[in-house]
């Protein structure tokens, strides 16, 4: 008896995104530890979340007890109305492609609740269990990156598809315990679980040691500080990178590898800075990293100064703690509370805050970092089998499942 799971992903492999490597991540603990018990339906799109970066994927896959389906979406550049565009195909093609198709359960990851709320949709018009994967707070996000008024209407009409969303829904996790206030709050009838995203095996492999050069003249020592990730309103690092970079121009180099909505900001930042020492670089796939995180002195993270952003826990924070490499970050909120407790070496500053950044870059020991600890409890192997035993408990045919192995 096995459960026929709908699994929704905007994002997923070989895309590159936080929810892209969530969403393969649990598929892939469904597979390596219920596999006998269920029947994964994949619907996601052709790699799109970088305008920049272009990977081709077959449209459909077919494995043992797992397929894939690939949906063309139209191009975006990660701004709200194109992107609105791109859902839109997408939830068409989904709701055609799982037209009378049979399902025990529905599971939805989203971070602009759309891909939740298209998971919502399917449940209550089959009668279909729905478990919902919320990896951020649209309705506050809105708030933060759009005008005033805009924003405020835009929440207003988003907070009812919020509300009809999540209560749709057998089950929720939260990938951020910081946003637990909010929903306990709006859903008190709801209980939550919360899987964060954890560290991926990849990372956990140590990093390879650098190549050494023999006869090569002693050159000035300069710091080598590399962030990697999308770069959007979000993360705001037209608001800190030109400006510190600047300042530390005779002691360090900044190396940013990505792409997003506010890359046009950054460029324009840098050039009104003056600061000639910010290199930019494409997205780049999650192996190639391992070689430029090898190279770093310094890992950078840091999110906008919004209300929004002081709930999440970026996915980042995982990946760049498992590099025993030294960490500057400016969070605030949970996550700045998480990276200064629990990450060592770690040094967090208030978020577009110039003065601060600098003094937490001169706190910062420049040596590798051993957080085994950290490292055995947010493995994310281990996280993501607990998800996949709790998820298809969810099933009508597994609600009594025990966990055996």
């Amino acid at each position: 008896m096995k459960t026929r799971i709908l699994f929704l992903s905007f994002y997923y492999p070989p895309d590159l995104s936080a929810g892209s490597f969530r969403a393969e991540a649990l598929v892939n603990a469904l597979l390596d530890n219920v596999s006998d018990h269920v029947e994964i339906d994949v619907i996601t799109t052709q790699p799109n979340r970088y305008h920049t970066f272009k990977a081709t994927a077959s449209s459909y896959e077919q494995l043992p007890n797992l397929t894939v389906r690939r949906l063309t979406v139209p191009s975006h550049k990660s701004g709200f109305v194109d992107q609105a565009f791109a859902f839109g195909s997408f939830a068409m093609q989904v709701c055609k492609a799982a037209k009378n198709k049979k399902y025990d359960l529905i599971f939805a990851t989203s971070s602009r609740l759309m891909t939740a709320s298209l998971g919502a949709y399917i449940s209550k018009r089959t009668g279909t269990k729905l478990y919902l994967d919320i990896r951020d707070i649209f309705v506050d996000t809105l708030q933060g990156v759009l005008p005033p008024t805009i924003g405020k209407i835009a929440s207003a009409v988003f907070s009812s598809v919020e509300a009809s969303t999540i209560r749709q829904a057998t089950k929720v996790n939260l990938i951020s315990p910081g946003f637990t206030p909010y929903f306990n709050k709006r859903y008190p009838e709801k209980t939550f679980t919360f899987y964060t995203n954890g560290i991926d095996e990849l990372f956990l492999t140590p990093l390879p040691a650098p190549i050494a050069t023999q006869n090569l003249p002693a050159q000035p020592r300069r710091m080598k500080i590399v962030y990697a990730g999308n770069i959007g309103v979000g993360q705001g690092l037209h608001l800190i990178v030109p400006q510190l970079a600047k300042r530390l121009e005779n002691e360090a180099d900044f190396h940013i590898i990505g792409s997003g909505g506010a890359i046009d900001r950054l460029k324009k930042a840098i050039e009104r800075e003056g600061a000639s020492n910010v290199y930019l670089a494409a997205p780049m796939k999650r192996d190639a990293l391992l070689k430029l995180y090898r190279e770093a002195d310094v890992l950078f993270l840091h999110l906008n100064d919004m209300k929004a952003f002081r709930r999440v826990l970026p996915s980042k924070l995982f990946e760049y703690a498992a590099t025993q490499k030294p960490i500057l970050a400016g969070l605030s909120g949970y996550s700045g509370r998480f990276a200064s407790r629990r990450i060592q070496n770690a040094a967090v500053f208030n978020p577009c805050d110039i003065e601060g950044a600098l003094e937490s870059f001169r706190s910062l020991d420049f040596r590798p970092t051993a957080r085994n600890e950290f490292i055995q409890k947010y493995s994310r192997t281990a996280i993501k089998r607990r998800m996949a035993f709790d998820l298809l408990k969810t099933s009508p045919k597994h609600a009594e499942f025990e966990q055996t192995e």
